[in-house]
């Protein structure tokens, strides 16, 4: 008889947390296709968006490769933050920008307080 697991309960949080991930990496996508020129353009806007994947899968994501430290994981969370957010600021809209950053780190701060405790 196969082995019963119990069912994924999946929160708001949670689908929070996974849109902002994906803000985070279209982000960083949009600015490598918008701030190089052809050819560079299609290298930047994927290799950048798969070098920071990469760094949230070894480090971040709840099945992480690495068990790091959770002041790592948070560094690391950040750093791709940032970079998302810096990211609109290098295509002139710092707004969106902001936006990106403030709601990033906050469901990230609520995502870590909640798993830490």
């Amino acid at each position: 008889m196969p082995e019963s697991t119990a069912p994924v309960r999946v929160s708001a949080l949670d689908v929070l947390r996974l849109l902002t991930e994906i803000v985070a990496f279209g982000s960083i996508a949009l600015w490598g296709f918008f701030s190089w020129t052809f050819p560079w353009n299609i290298v930047a806007g994927i290799l950048a968006p798969a070098l920071a994947i990469l760094l949230w899968a070894l480090f971040v994501s709840p099945k992480a490769v690495f068990a790091v430290h959770p002041f790592i994981r948070m560094i690391v969370e950040l750093l791709i933050f940032l970079s998302a957010t810096l990211s609109w600021w290098a295509l002139g809209q710092p707004w969106i920008g902001l936006a990106v950053g403030v709601v990033s780190v906050a469901v990230g701060a609520v995502v870590n307080r909640r798993t830490a405790g």
